[in-house]
C-alpha cells in the first residue's frame, strides 16, 4: 500500500501543485452546474429533487433502516471483538489531541448545530403530532423522547464512525490517502488512483459542499430570528446574506488558522458555552423532574432499541416515518463523508475500541442530556403549566422555538444572547471543518499542509454557494437533491465496511501468525558474555554513537541480507533517510511486502540516574536508543550494541515470520 502511495505523490509531485486535479475541477464545475440550475430554475429543481425523495421514501425505505441497523451492529461488533485492540495509525502511535478536545471537535462538527434546531421542536412537535395515538399526553409525551433519542442517538453516531474507521485505518496505518478512495483498496487496490476513486472523491466533495451550504443558508435564519428577537433587526434576505458574509469570514479565519490554531479552540468554546446553557436551563427549569425523566428516557429508549430500529409501521402506514425517520438516515448519510472524514483526522493513534466507545457514547450521551433538559421543560411547560403558545408558536415556525421557549426562562434576553453566539459558533465550526475536509479530498489527502489559498476558496464557495441559493430559493431543492444522494452513498458504506472488515481480517490472521510461528533458534558468532550484556543494558548512548552504530553494523547487516535476497531472486533495497532512520524493504509483487527499519530515537533518563532534574540537564542527560520498526509500527526493542551477525539474525527472525504470514493468508 505504501508503494501506491508513494507513487500517487510522486504523480502529484509532477504538476507542482497541491491539488488532484480531477477531483478539484471535475467537482467544481459540477458544483457550478448544479448550483446554476438551482439558481436559475429553482422551481423545477425542487420538483425533480422532491420527486426523486418521495421515491426513495415509497421505495428504499426499508434499505435505509436496514443499512443502518447493519453500520451499528458492525461498529459495535468490531468494539466487542479482538479488532478493538488495533490501532488508527502505527502500534505506537500516540493520539494527537486531549480527549477534551477531541470531545469538543467530534461533538461540534457532528451535529452540535442540530440541537440548537430541535432541542425544544422535536420533543414538541412529536408530543403535540405523534405517528400514533393520542396527542397532548402523557404517553404521547413518553413515545416523543424515545422517538428524539432515536433520530439521535446510536445509530447516527454509528453512520459516521463507519465512514471514520474505513478513513483513518487506511490512512494512518496504511498510509494511504486521507480520502473515501482509500477504504476501497482492499476491494479494487491500485485502481483507487483511477477514474473509480477519482469519482468516489467527486461525489464527497459535493456532498460536502451542498450539506454545509445548505445548512449555512437555513441556519442564518434561525440567528436572523434570534438576532430579531434581541435587537428588533428585520427578518430579510439582505440581512441573511450579511450573516452568510459574517459567519463566512469568520469561518475563512479559523480554517487559515489551521487545526489546531482555530477548529480546535472554536470547538472548546461551543462545548464551554453548550454546557453552560445546558446548566442554566437545568437548573430554572424543573430540576427534579429533569433528572427523573433522563434516567428514565434512557431507560426506555435502551429497552426499544431493537423494536425501534427495525420499525417501518409496516402494519401502519403513515406518512410521518419519510419526514422524520428516513430522512434524518439521509441527513446523517449524506454528512457522512464531512463528518466522518474530519473525525478520522482527529482520531489518529487511539485504538478501533477507544474511538467507538468514544464516537458513540460520550456525544451521545451529552446530546441525550440537551433533548431531556430542554425538550422536557418544554414538554412540562405545555402539559403540566398549560403553555400552549408554546407549542403553537414551534408548529408555525421551528426556528424560532429555542427563543420562544427561553421567554418562559428567568434571564431570558442573556439565555437568548448566548444561544444566537452557540449558533453562529456551531455554524463556524461546520463551515471551517468542512472546507478543511473539501480541501483534503481535492489536494489528494496526502498533503497535511496545502496552501492557504486553497483552505480560502472551498471555505469562501461555501459562502457564495449558500447566498446565491438563498436569494434564488433554491436552497430547499438542493437540500432535497442532498438527502436523495443518499441511497447511492449507503452502498459506498456498505462496501466500505466489506473492506475494512477484509482488511481488520487480514491483520489478526497476520498477528496470530507471527505469535505462532516456529523460528529457527539464533547462533551468534560471538556469544556475549553476562558482563557485556549488563553493560550494554545500563549505557546511555548519545546520538552520534547510535548514528555510527547505523552506519557500520546495521547498513552492513541489512547490506548483505539484501545482497543475498537477490541472489535468490527477489527484489530487496537498503535506504537511509535524513531523519535517521535506515531501511531494508523487500518487494513481493501483489503480496505484503516486508519492511524492517531502525530509528533513531531520543530518551529522558531515569530520575535515579538523573541527579539534577532541570529541563536543560535534562537534555543534556538525553540517551538514544537504535529501535527495529516493522511496517506495521514500532517494536519496542533496541539493537543498539548488537553484533552483526545478532542483527542479521533479527532481520532473518522477522523475515520468517512474514513469510509465515504470507502462507496463511494464501
Amino acid at each position: 500500500m505504501s508503494d501506491a502511495n508513494a507513487n500517487n505523490q510522486e504523480q502529484g509531485s509532477k504538476i507542482n501543485i497541491k491539488v488532484n486535479p480531477p477531483v478539484f475541477f471535475g467537482a467544481g464545475g459540477l458544483c457550478l452546474l448544479f448550483v446554476l440550475y438551482a439558481v436559475i430554475w429553482p422551481a423545477h429543481a425542487e420538483v425533480v429533487f422532491s420527486a426523486m425523495q418521495g421515491w426513495v421514501v415509497h421505495s428504499a425505505g426499508w434499505f435505509y433502516v436496514l443499512a443502518v441497523a447493519l453500520f451499528f451492529i458492525f461498529v459495535v461488533v468490531l468494539a466487542l471483538s479482538d479488532y478493538g485492540r488495533i490501532k488508527l495509525g502505527p502500534d505506537h502511535s500516540e493520539p494527537d489531541y486531549s480527549y477534551f478536545s477531541w470531545f469538543a471537535m467530534l461533538f461540534s462538527a457532528g451535529m452540535g448545530i442540530g440541537l440548537m434546531f430541535f432541542g425544544v421542536a422535536e420533543p414538541v412537535m412529536h408530543t403535540m403530532t405523534p405517528p400514533v395515538g393520542d396527542p397532548a399526553t402523557a404517553d404521547a409525551a413518553r413515545e416523543a423522547m424515545k422517538i428524539t433519542f432515536f433520530h439521535w442517538g446510536v445509530h447516527a453516531w454509528a453512520i459516521y464512525a463507519v465512514v471514520a474507521l474505513s478513513l483513518a485505518y487506511f490512512a494512518f496505518r496504511h498510509n494511504l490517502p486521507l480520502t473515501i478512495r482509500s477504504a476501497f483498496y482492499p476491494l479494487i487496490g491500485e485502481r483507487i488512483y483511477g477514474p473509480i476513486g477519482h469519482a468516489v472523491d467527486i461525489f464527497a466533495v459535493l456532498g460536502t459542499l451542498f450539506g454545509v451550504a445548505t445548512s449555512l443558508g437555513l441556519g442564518v435564519m434561525q440567528v436572523n430570528a434570534g438576532l430579531n428577537y434581541l435587537f428588533d433587526v428585520e427578518i430579510s434576505t439582505g440581512v441573511q446574506i450579511a450573516l452568510i458574509a459574517g459567519i463566512t469570514l469568520l469561518a475563512t479565519v479559523s480554517v487559515v488558522l489551521g487545526l489546531d490554531g482555530g477548529i480546535r479552540r472554536v470547538s472548546e468554546l461551543n462545548l464551554f458555552l453548550a454546557v453552560a446553557l445546558l446548566l442554566f436551563v437545568l437548573i430554572a427549569g424543573p430540576t427534579v423532574h429533569l433528572l427523573q425523566t433522563y434516567v428514565q428516557n434512557v431507560g426506555y429508549y435502551l429497552s426499544g432499541l431493537v423494536e425501534t430500529t427495525f420499525n417501518l409501521y409496516a402494519y401502519e402506514p403513515t406518512g410521518w416515518i419519510g419526514g422524520w425517520t428516513l430522512f434524518y438516515w439521509g441527513w446523517w448519510i449524506a454528512w457522512s463523508p464531512f463528518v466522518g472524514m474530519f473525525i478520522a483526522r482527529v482520531s489518529r493513534g487511539r485504538s478501533i475500541r477507544e474511538f467507538v466507545v468514544g464516537v458513540l457514547m460520550v456525544p451521545v450521551g451529552f446530546t441525550f442530556m440537551w433533548m431531556t433538559f430542554f425538550g422536557n421543560t418544554a414538554v412540562n411547560m405545555i402539559l403540566e403549566q398549560g403553555i400552549t403558545q408554546l407549542a403553537d408558536a414551534v408548529a408555525a415556525d421551528s426556528s424560532v422555538a429555542l427563543f420562544q421557549f427561553f421567554e418562559y426562562l428567568p434571564m431570558t434576553t442573556i439565555a437568548s444572547l448566548v444561544a444566537t453566539v452557540l449558533v453562529i459558533t456551531f455554524f463556524v465550526t461546520s463551515s471551517d471543518s468542512g472546507s478543511l475536509v473539501v480541501d483534503m479530498l481535492t489536494s489528494g489527502g496526502t498533503e497535511e499542509d496545502t496552501p492557504v489559498w486553497q483552505r480560502i476558496f472551498w471555505s469562501v464557495s461555501e459562502g457564495v454557494i449558500a447566498a446565491s441559493l438563498l436569494v434564488a430559493g433554491g436552497l430547499a431543492a438542493l437540500q432535497t437533491a442532498t438527502i436523495a444522494s443518499a441511497l447511492p452513498f449507503t452502498v459506498v458504506m456498505l462496501l466500505m465496511c466489506w473492506g475494512l472488515f477484509k482488511a481488520l481480517r487480514l491483520e489478526i490472521v497476520k498477528r496470530v501468525s507471527l505469535r505462532d510461528a516456529m523460528l529457527a533458534p539464533r547462533v551468534a558468532k560471538n556469544p556475549v558474555t553476562w558482563q557485556n550484556r549488563l553493560a550494554r543494558i545500563v549505557h546511555q548512548p548519545k546520538r552520534d554513537d547510535v548514528l555510527t552504530f547505523l552506519q557500520g553494523a546495521v547498513h552492513s547487516a541489512l547490506r548483505k541480507v539484501a545482497d543475498e535476497l537477490h541472489s535468490q531472486g527477489l527484489m530487496a533495497k537498503v535506504e537511509q533517510d535524513e531523519q535517521d532512520r535506515l531501511w531494508l524493504e523487500v518487494n513481493h509483487g501483489e503480496e505484503t511486502d516486508f519492511f524492517y527499519s531502525v530509528h533513531v530515537r531520543p530518551y529522558t533518563p531515569p530520575t535515579f540516574v538523573m541527579r539534577d532534574t532541570s529541563k536543560k540537564r535534562g537534555e543534556t542527560l538525553r540517551y538514544y536508543r537504535a529501535e527495529v520498526y516493522l511496517k506495521e509500527g514500532g517494536q519496542d526493542y533496541d539493537v543498539m550494541g548488537w553484533s552483526e551477525e545478532q542483527v542479521i539474525a533479527d532481520v532473518l527472525d522477522q523475515y520468517e515470520k512474514h513469510m509465515h504470514f504470507l502462507n496463511a493468508v494464501r
